[in-house]
């Protein structure tokens, strides 16, 4: 498998990481606490019977409605296996999106198609990665048309949204499947450990990729992050992280606006820019030779171009001080050129 990412490479873990979409003003303290805490000597329950009574509280859902997943990306193939082995053929993708609902897709045969009412499987994902912007077409009507159809939004930034609010009514997300990675917004991307909320008419459909999950898909850290992750103090931890963050940004995108950056808008904490102004095969290859050079000076940005994005890259929002190491090694760079 030869899948792209943002985060640590083969140079390690970078000293500024604008690579992923993590909290920047994580880890959350207290979740670090839990997981220090936990006795990995024993399993978790197998049924996680207060874990999952914990995540419907949460979310005022009934706890049959809750399907827990090792990962976003183990639920991502899990699902699309239900549905290829269900007898659909047919999936529709975001324009540019995390490239595993495309690769889950492809492994399970499902043919990519345009118009929504044609997809058995369609994904959505708000705020979207790599845009960071509103899914609006999820209120259009023609993808509530087929009545067979499962419909799944990412929820994955949705904590870490600095403006704007969802495209879609409660009674919208009722219907639809909510995939739901909490990891990102207590900034500890390394403990994997994810949850679905299904739709309100999906029982069969629990039942059946409850019996296609593997036991235990949760170790006891992950449980303990998930855990961490309900609490009011988090919540409250979250709240004030996004007004740092809010600062961070305005902070950020100023910045490079005056290296002469084309930043794309977003409502979440990171977003597109086009460094050199045009995504011509030349700037595509001077940008290359940049991502190379800030790597090799501790500093790594996400090149988007498998999001369908050539000439751009994605930035996670850090602090000042990662944002002015990037500044100064840009400068550099084109100082060098």
């Amino acid at each position: 498998m030869n899948a792209m990412h943002g985060g640590p490479d083969a140079l390690g873990v970078p000293l500024y990481d604008f690579s992923t979409n993590a909290n920047a003003c994580g880890p959350y303290p207290q979740a670090v606490a839990a997981l220090l805490l936990c006795d990995a000597r024993y399993y978790p329950d197998p049924a996680y019977t207060v874990l999952r009574q914990q995540l419907a509280d949460f979310h005022a859902v009934e706890a049959w409605r809750i399907v827990l997943a090792g990962s976003a990306s183990e639920f991502i193939y899990r699902i699309t296996a239900w549905v290829q082995r269900g007898g659909a053929r047919t999936v529709r993708l975001p324009l540019h999106a995390y490239g595993d609902y495309a690769a889950a897709a492809s492994a399970w045969g499902l043919d990519v198609v345009t118009h929504p009412q044609e997809a058995a499987l369609a994904w959505g994902c708000e705020p979207s990665s790599p845009l960071g912007q509103a899914q609006t077409e999820w209120t259009q009507a023609s993808f509530m048309q087929r009545s067979d159809g499962v419909r799944v939004l990412d929820c994955a930034y949705a904590p870490l949204r600095l403006t704007g609010t969802s495209s879609l009514l409660g009674v919208q997300q009722n219907h639809l499947w909510q995939l739901w990675t909490p990891n990102k917004a207590l900034g500890l991307t390394g403990v994997r450990g994810a949850y679905a909320i299904a739709p309100v008419s999906a029982q069969e459909a629990v039942i059946a990729l409850n019996a296609m999950c593997p036991s235990w898909p949760l170790g006891v850290h992950a449980v303990a992050m998930l855990q961490a992750w309900l609490q009011p103090e988090a919540q409250n931890w979250l709240i004030q992280s996004l007004e740092i963050l809010r600062q961070w940004k305005l902070r950020q995108l100023n910045m490079l606006q005056g290296l002469g950056w084309i930043c794309l808008p977003s409502e979440a904490n990171f977003f597109c820019a086009r460094p050199l102004g045009d995504d011509s095969g030349a700037a595509i290859k001077t940008l290359t030779a940049a991502l190379t050079h800030l790597r090799h000076h501790g500093i790594k940005l996400r090149d988007a171009s498998s999001f369908g994005l050539p000439g751009h890259v994605r930035l996670g929002v850090l602090s000042p001080v990662a944002q002015d190491a990037l500044a100064s090694a840009w400068k550099l760079f084109k100082d060098n050129q």
